[in-house]
């Protein structure tokens, strides 16, 4: 055989008439750090504030469900809602979550529209809230408790307190 024929086949070390040259085929042997996957390094944790989130905004895409918290709670949030930077929290009214390592329970208040089927807008915020929930975080969702604190007539205002003259 010829110089190249030979360095193109890998040969076994130890072998007779092992080519020096032929060490270039073989693959270093490499060492791993840190073993395992990559993806299995470390712990993740979930605040109850972001499972609070996902929650308040996958109820309030169901119809049906006109606002969420109770009486205080809203008119607590108007005022708050007015106030620059205190927004963030309307995400959140109305719901409560109890956030475990793999597993969560979640107490939501909602305020529903008249006319509609109390058992039907509950069964589907609970389906919307597990769903997105359990999409998003990874955590098993054990219980969905809800609570409904007020129906929301045709002909009634939205809640919002009267300004305050300085």
């Amino acid at each position: 055989m010829s110089d190249m024929t030979r360095q193109s086949q890998p040969v076994q070390p130890g072998s007779e008439g092992e080519d020096p040259r032929s060490t270039q085929l073989r693959k270093p042997n490499v060492t791993r750090r840190g073993g395992g996957d990559p993806a299995d390094r470390g712990r993740t944790t979930i605040a109850d504030g972001v499972v609070e989130k996902i929650a308040g905004l996958a109820a309030r895409d169901v119809l049906g469900v006109h606002t969420m918290g109770s009486g205080f709670s809203r008119t607590f949030g108007a005022v708050r809602d007015r106030v620059p930077g205190g927004a963030s929290k309307s995400a959140t009214r109305g719901v409560k979550a109890e956030v475990g390592e793999v597993q969560t329970a979640l107490d939501l208040e909602i305020v529903i529209e008249y006319g509609v089927s109390i058992g039907e807008v509950a069964r589907a915020v609970r389906e919307n809230v597990v769903a997105a929930v359990e999409r998003m975080t990874g955590l098993e969702v054990v219980e969905v408790n809800i609570a409904v604190t007020d129906v929301k007539l045709p002909d009634e205002e939205e809640e919002e307190p009267e300004p305050r003259l300085q």
